[in-house]
């Protein structure tokens, strides 16, 4: 099949605003969209919202976190699609996004919902004591939603969701995204989109158009694209229904963030238990598998760890006598150095510029932020070495020190080497414990490399 890229830019769609319940703390209770008949972006919009209706061919479409690859939750031929075109393990469930609460609540409480309606005349009771989202989560999507936040929620009775969207699971991972086009998306489709990364399984994740039709061009027909992904990881999966709560895959919302909601305090860890080991089903994605990476090996040095000498470097030379390295906060390049071209210096100016991601500001301040965060440069600088008498052709690739920008750029930048045919791609680490995406990073790298050098 042929696949297309259509831009769509959110401030030429028309109309978005906000419906409000009589729920104070809802930021986002449900949608409404008054499109621009006139507008093309709006015109590539609706015949997205037309397919993923209808067909069963996923479509790929820009989040604040990652591209991800939509189709309608409910049905089990179209959530299929999702698995052929990316090739992905069918034991790895999918997370489905919602346009508003209201959207998620008929889901999980469908008779409720009509009942409701009847008796309110479309508005929310004042009440909590009927809402079937667990209250647990009240005060996260009171402050992260829409965001870069999946929360775990049982599987209801008789539930509209494709058994493949679960796989095999009682429960699925929910979240509202903070990115205008996904939500005009979802909304005028009028259905949950199930939505993994837009890449080919294994593969570094897509923050950008480019990066979905590298990996999927001939498997999917339309791919919208709305600039790069400001956040660059994914979410953060949150499972509540347990005791202590768990995060069981670190992202866009750090655990500090997490523990300052109440009931949260007690969070843990889980994303580095038994459910990571073989033979055991995912309980969220991205928990079981190899994954972000490109075709090239990757060596990471975990933050701290000496930067590699030329003699190392020989070492992962393979037929292409080509070397990838992305810098980030404490190496350099001096390649006069015949011995050490990447050098390893101490800087404490500017090292801990971790971005906070404290939500989207609610829906106003989606409104408000319609344009995205460009991605860091991704200029790559070549240097000749030698190696024992053999040639090694260096390309440099620089993130610079600040958190937020690796975050967003360091799948781009795996992409950009790989596509140069390095034989391996080192890769700096940086300091896990330093704050809201740096956990994320390393997580993601960790699972694309193949060696890892400790610090």
């Amino acid at each position: 099949m042929e696949t297309s890229i259509f831009p769509v830019d959110a401030r030429n769609i028309g109309r978005i605003y906000a419906v409000r319940s009589t729920r104070q703390d809802d930021i986002l209770d449900d949608l409404a969209i008054e499109l621009d008949e006139n507008s093309e972006d709006a015109k590539h919009l609706l015949r997205a919202a037309e397919q993923l209706k209808c067909s069963d061919i996923p479509v790929a479409f820009p989040t604040e976190t990652v591209y991800g690859l939509g189709a309608d939750a409910t049905r089990s031929e179209a959530v299929r699609g999702i698995y052929k075109a990316k090739q992905r393990p069918a034991d790895n469930p999918l997370i489905v996004h919602f346009a508003s609460l209201k959207q998620l609540r008929d889901l999980l409480a469908p008779s409720q919902a009509i009942e409701t309606k009847a008796l309110t005349n479309g508005h929310t009771p004042d009440s909590h004591d009927d809402d079937p989202i667990p209250p647990m989560y009240r005060p996260l999507i009171t402050k992260f939603w829409p965001g870069p936040l999946t929360i775990i929620l049982p599987n209801p009775p008789n539930s509209q969701l494709a058994p493949e969207v679960t796989a095999g699971l009682a429960t699925f991972g929910a979240r509202i995204p903070a990115n205008l086009l996904a939500l005009a998306l979802i909304k005028l489709a009028n259905i949950p989109i199930a939505a993994p990364s837009a890449n080919a399984s294994t593969k570094p994740s897509p923050t950008a158009a480019e990066h979905v039709a590298f990996d999927l061009d001939g498997r999917i027909e339309t791919i919208l694209d709305g600039g790069p992904c400001d956040v660059g990881v994914e979410s953060t999966v949150v499972d509540g229904l347990c005791d202590p709560p768990l995060i069981l895959r670190p992202g866009g919302i750090s655990a500090e963030q997490l523990r300052s909601c109440a009931g949260w305090e007690n969070l843990q860890i889980g994303y580095k238990n038994a459910a990571e080991t073989a033979g055991s089903q995912p309980r969220a994605p991205g928990m079981k598998y190899r994954h972000y990476s490109p075709r090239a090996l990757v060596v990471l040095f975990e933050a701290g760890a000496r930067a590699p000498t030329v003699e190392d470097m020989g070492g992962y030379v393979g037929g292409n006598a080509k070397l990838g390295v992305i810098r980030t906060r404490c190496w350099t390049i001096d390649a006069g150095n015949d011995d050490a071209p990447i050098m390893t210096i101490r800087s404490d100016e500017n090292g801990n510029t971790d971005a906070q991601v404290e939500g989207a500001g609610g829906f106003a301040g989606l409104l408000a932020t319609l344009h995205s965060m460009p991605l860091p440069s991704r200029t790559i600088t070549t240097h000749n070495l030698s190696a024992k008498g053999s040639p090694i052709e260096l390309l440099d690739l620089a993130l610079g020190p600040d958190t937020a920008g690796v975050a967003r750029g360091v799948f781009a930048a795996l992409r950009e080497l790989d596509k140069r045919d390095v034989d391996a791609i080192l890769v700096e680490g940086i300091d896990e414990t330093e704050g809201t995406t740096a956990a994320a990073v390393m997580n993601r790298l960790r699972k694309a490399a193949e060696v890892n050098v400790a610090g």
